[in-house]
Formats: C-alpha cells, sequence, structure tokens
C-alpha cells in the first residue's frame, strides 16, 4: 500500500465547487432551519427546553 502524497493546504470539495454549500447556506438563512445535524439538534434542543420551562434562554 503506498500513501498519497499531498500538499499541505490544498484541497478539493465537489460540493464547495458545484455550489450545493451555498445554497445549503441560503436556505437554512432564510428558512431559519439548519441544514447541519449539528446545528439541527442545537435548535430543536433549544425549543424543547424553552416550552418546557417557558423562557428564553438567549
Amino acid at each position: 500500500m503506498s500513501k498519497k502524497i499531498r500538499i499541505p493546504g490544498v484541497s478539493f470539495s465537489l460540493s464547495r465547487a458545484l455550489g450545493i454549500d451555498k445554497v445549503k447556506r441560503q436556505i437554512a438563512r432564510e428558512t431559519g432551519i439548519p441544514t447541519t445535524k449539528s446545528g439541527l439538534e442545537k435548535k430543536i434542543g433549544r425549543t424543547i427546553i424553552n416550552a418546557v420551562f417557558g423562557r428564553k434562554t438567549r
């Protein structure tokens, strides 16, 4: 097995090249619904806490 040689600091992302990341970011900003797993978990958790305690944390 040979290891691929990579140039430090140089990377390529197909989703960024196709503009998928930009579209997802725009959708998230306009709807207020995060498109990342961690962002969605935070929003759901915050909503549940606000519903239980009946207050805004921030």
